[in-house]
């Protein structure tokens, strides 16, 4: 992903919320599962981290890993993650 399009996909991702939360529990399966699921609904969502602050990029590497997102960026506790739909008519981000 270029500069250029992650300067995009951050400001795209600006007015979103988060739509998963990770907590006390870390990265448990079902976690994993959920933001596969949202992603491939919304392409870019934000991942926020309430515990594990410290091991947030740890965390975002593993969950791309396992989810084929890509981080866009970390900011503060929360990532931006992206990962194109696989349905051309579902896709909103064209970068």
């Amino acid at each position: 992903m270029t500069s250029s399009q992650r300067k995009t996909l951050t400001s795209a991702a600006s007015s979103l919320s988060a739509l998963v939360i990770v907590g006390q529990s870390g990265l448990t399966d079902g976690i994993i599962q959920k933001i596969a699921k949202v992603i491939d609904d919304h392409e870019l969502i934000k991942v926020k981290f309430n515990d594990f602050k410290e091991e947030k990029k740890e965390l975002t590497d593993e969950i791309c890993a396992k989810t084929g997102a890509e981080c866009v960026r970390i900011i503060g506790n929360t990532a931006i993650l992206y990962k194109e739909s696989s349905d051309k008519e579902k896709r909103k981000h064209l970068i």
